[in-house]
């Protein structure tokens, strides 16, 4: 058998499609988010906008935490050195974990090296703890919650999008005895749409159900205090387990859970995926710590982020571009064709220095993929001119549809 040739297949398979994914070589560079400089195929160095960064805040850039990581570096070195359970659990991975569990109003929280990984390794692990769990997941939830409720090999029950009444069903259908858990997100990340979260936990409490939200697109920008869109909602005290990000709005890197303490020290007791892995580098968690720390306090950089997506949408749709419109701060515009996609991402990269990357299947359904622009709030109003301006003249030279204006 030639593994090689059945391996080509598989790659030229996505090129037909119109779904092979390339990398572009980009350099960010120290203060100058949301520009960066893009090392073209020629060998050119060009200036580019970054307009699908998950930076959401820029924070990446922020001064603090960047003084917050030399810092660390100069005192503890690179690596942490080991396992949190061998030598690799220091100060500054315990500081965030308490900071983390106070801005969630939980008893704890638990640090993973990225949050596909938390979301994995909880969701993979929670069966071992409570046998015979049912877990009840979105159909549109992350692949991380996805591959974590397959492998943990207990019940699962998938409900439509958002339906409640379809969860509703499920639970009504399973032995109220049995233990079970609702696993779902806040907000959705290729639509942009939010989770009806207070129905969730009222179901949940009918049918005597834990709740597990993700909120890695919302933490850090939503809430009082950057808590996620449970706090915005007044929902936290009803969530059990709070999965989260540092990689997005805090601009690090890591993942983590908030939960009792029970639950965080049964994961860390029984979860391969946090007990076999090196821990987060200490300057990673002081970086993460010390952008916690300050969005906590910055709201206006919450409201700035959220304004300059609302005009973004606002002008797009002035165009007639099909936009997806849900409220949050992802900006979604339909192609519905992968070839076209892959084409317009290209001519705004190569002719006029955009960078936003093309979302195909899988990540999307076919027929509707997707430029999904992530404005944040260092995109200022020349940006967005020019962003909006150039869509607007590739639309027509691609010609494609625009929805019809209504008064």
């Amino acid at each position: 058998m030639n593994y090689e040739d059945h391996i080509e297949a598989a790659i030229n398979r996505l090129h037909e499609e119109g779904r092979y994914r390339t990398f572009i070589d980009i350099e960010r560079e120290r203060g100058n988010f949301p520009y960066a400089a893009w090392r073209s195929p020629n060998g050119d160095l060009d200036k580019i906008t970054v307009w699908c960064g998950n930076d959401y805040l820029g924070m990446g850039q922020n001064n603090l935490v960047l003084e917050a990581m030399h810092e660390a570096l100069d005192e503890a070195g690179a690596g942490s050195g080991g396992t949190r359970n061998i030598s690799g659990t220091t100060v500054y991975h315990k500081e965030l974990e308490r900071e983390l569990a106070n801005l969630h109003s939980k008893e704890s929280a638990l640090l993973f090296t990225s949050a596909y990984i938390a979301n994995d390794a909880t969701l993979s692990t929670l069966a071992k703890l409570l046998p015979n769990l049912i877990i009840y997941s979105d159909e549109l939830n992350h692949a991380s919650m996805i591959e974590g409720i397959r492998r943990n090999g207990g019940e699962k029950r998938v409900f439509k999008h958002n339906d409640m009444k379809d969860l509703r069903r499920l639970l009504q259908e399973d032995n109220c005895s049995s233990p079970k858990l609702i696993a779902f997100e806040s907000i959705y990340s290729m639509d942009g749409d939010f989770a009806p979260i207070k129905e969730i936990c009222d179901l949940a409490e009918e049918f005597s159900a834990m709740t597990y939200i993700d909120e890695v697109h919302a933490v850090g920008m939503y809430g009082a205090t950057g808590a996620g869109v449970a706090q915005q909602a007044g929902l936290m005290g009803r969530i059990d387990i709070i999965n989260g990000t540092l990689a997005k709005a805090y601009g690090v890197m890591g993942g983590y859970i908030a939960a009792s303490a029970k639950v965080c020290d049964a994961i860390r007791s029984y979860a391969p995926g946090f007990i076999f892995t090196t821990s987060l580098a200490p300057a990673l968690a002081a970086g993460a710590l010390a952008s916690v720390q300050y969005l906590r306090e910055h709201h206006e950089v919450r409201e700035k982020h959220q304004l300059n997506a609302k005009i973004l949408k606002m002008r797009l749709k002035s165009l007639g571009l099909p936009i997806i419109d849900h409220g949050s701060h992802i900006v979604p515009v339909i192609v519905g064709d992968p070839v076209h996609t892959k084409k317009l991402s290209d001519l705004l990269l190569v002719n006029h220095k955009i960078y936003v990357q093309p979302i195909n299947f899988p990540t999307v359904p076919r027929g509707t993929e997707r430029l999904r622009f992530t404005p944040s709030p260092v995109h200022g109003a020349q940006e967005i001119d020019y962003l909006v301006r150039v869509m607007d003249e590739l639309w027509s030279h691609c010609a494609l549809n625009r929805t019809e204006l209504t008064a």
